[in-house]
């Protein structure tokens, strides 16, 4: 079941006993960088705990609900927007073209749902299985509620994803079984993006240090490349040339990119000047434009004030 998992074999390990074993938890926390693998391990986890309620000729045909998230016994919660009335996942929110400047976070309503959807027993598997994708996205009240359900889950197996066990609750922590992923060294990187026809990433060595072996993180950086106007990028890529450069620049990101992929961009620019300049200067200065986005200034200005400060670094 596990044989798309690449490089994570103590996280294979843990699960596979755990059911070969009969002593699956009522929840786990699945913890490590985003891109690594955790997603794609609770999916391949809920085959092996469904499988042998089919058939072996069903396999696939449990394999591919399971993967659209169709099965009966599964409930899969997104962090979500809230707009017009409406709860939207991120791919939902980029599909409609819409443009938040807060995060998605998973809602108290989304709990209540969990709650609901475990007071039904389960419909063609020995259990039902809730997954929690960015787990640390839970508002306080969210926690508190799915801590009442941690405590008497019923037939039942919660999956929390998560970057770290500090990033959530540590009374959520507490009633979790830890499964630890790690980042994948370059080889490893490799065969994912190879294996899932992203090869042409390898590439781009700036990229791949962005990702900091994490191969989903490397294709959603390649696809923000992307989106980049080739020629504003290769522009970005130089050392402005006088005042009027700068300022220049900084209007051309300003009317091109929304604020996500101008923080997109500091990270991108940091691994490209630090390859060729090695100038932590520069890193520095990057950095402090980061925190000036994220803290809604101006844009142009402060892409203004950026081109400026490098225009003077020698």
């Amino acid at each position: 079941m596990f044989e798309e998992l690449i490089g994570q074999q103590q996280a294979i390990d843990l699960l596979t006993s755990s059911v070969t074993k009969s002593r699956v938890a009522p929840a786990y926390l699945f913890v490590g960088a985003d891109g690594v693998g955790r997603s794609l391990a609770a999916k391949c986890f809920i085959e092996l705990l469904f499988s042998n309620s089919v058939k072996p000729e069903q396999l696939p045909i449990l394999k591919n609900r399971i993967r659209q998230g169709n099965h009966p016994a599964l409930f899969w919660v997104e962090p979500t927007y809230q707009y017009q009335g409406q709860r939207l996942t991120a791919a939902e929110a980029a599909e409609k073209g819409v443009k938040r400047k807060a995060p998605p976070v998973i809602r108290l309503e989304q709990v209540r749902e969990i709650t609901q959807f475990l007071s039904r027993p389960p419909l063609e598997a020995p259990r039902n299985v809730v997954v929690l994708e960015q787990a640390e996205t839970m508002a306080e009240s969210a926690a508190n509620a799915l801590l009442k359900t941690l405590e008497e889950p019923g037939k039942a197996t919660l999956i929390l994803i998560a970057p770290s066990p500090d990033a959530i609750l540590p009374t959520l922590v507490s009633r979790c079984q830890k499964v630890p992923f790690y980042r994948l060294d370059h080889g490893a990187v490799a065969e994912v993006l190879t294996k899932t026809g992203h090869g042409e990433i390898l590439q781009y060595p700036e990229i791949i240090s962005l990702a900091a072996g994490s191969p989903g993180s490397a294709i959603l950086a390649y696809q923000q490349l992307q989106n980049i106007d080739g020629q504003l990028l290769q522009d970005v890529k130089k050392k402005p040339t006088s005042f009027r450069h700068a300022l220049e620049l900084a209007k051309k990101i300003n009317q091109e990119l929304d604020t996500e992929a101008q923080i997109w961009l500091i990270d991108y620019l940091q691994q490209y000047y630090w390859q060729q300049t090695h100038k932590s200067s520069i890193i520095e200065q990057l950095e402090k434009t980061r925190k000036h986005l994220l803290a809604y200034a101006q844009p142009r200005l402060v892409w203004e004030c950026t081109f400026l400060a490098i225009l003077e670094i020698r």
